[in-house]
């Protein structure tokens, strides 16, 4: 049997959530990647952490999930951030200008954080991301 496209894990922590997703971000899953982030709004979760480092492809269609995610929970007086973005979505953070919104930098910081080249290379070496569940929240083209 083959694997689902996309995966996603959530863990919550009081009103924080750890997302992890595991898989594709494309137009074909990026439903289930809004349906996640909704979910947690719908929850009363205002703190987000989207972990991305079982995220093998991401597309615009995923930046733009994430963009619109990322408005409606700052509308909603929360916060989104990605953590250890794929190669694939990196090129689109820095060309849309978007990386300070979702890598958790301060509005109108305009240079990377230090240590950004690193977390594009390679996942940093000590991670307090809590272990991921053993069941899938959500999978395949479950909405």
């Amino acid at each position: 049997m083959p694997l689902p496209p996309l995966t996603v894990y959530r863990h919550d922590r009081r009103k924080r959530a750890l997302i992890t997703l595991a898989g594709e971000i494309d137009l074909d899953t990026v439903p289930l990647v809004r349906a996640s982030l909704e979910r947690c709004l719908r929850d009363g979760i205002r703190t987000i952490d989207v972990d991305l480092t079982l995220v093998t492809f991401c597309d615009c269609s995923g930046l733009n999930v994430f963009l619109n995610a990322a408005q409606r929970i700052t509308a909603a007086g929360g916060t989104l951030r990605l953590h250890h973005p794929p190669r694939t979505l990196v090129p689109m953070l820095d060309i849309a200008g978007c990386e300070f919104l979702l890598l958790g930098v301060p509005f109108g910081q305009l240079s990377p954080p230090p240590g950004y080249a690193l977390v594009t290379t390679a996942p940093a070496p000590h991670r307090s991301v809590p272990p991921v569940p053993p069941e899938p929240v959500l999978s395949g083209g479950a909405v």
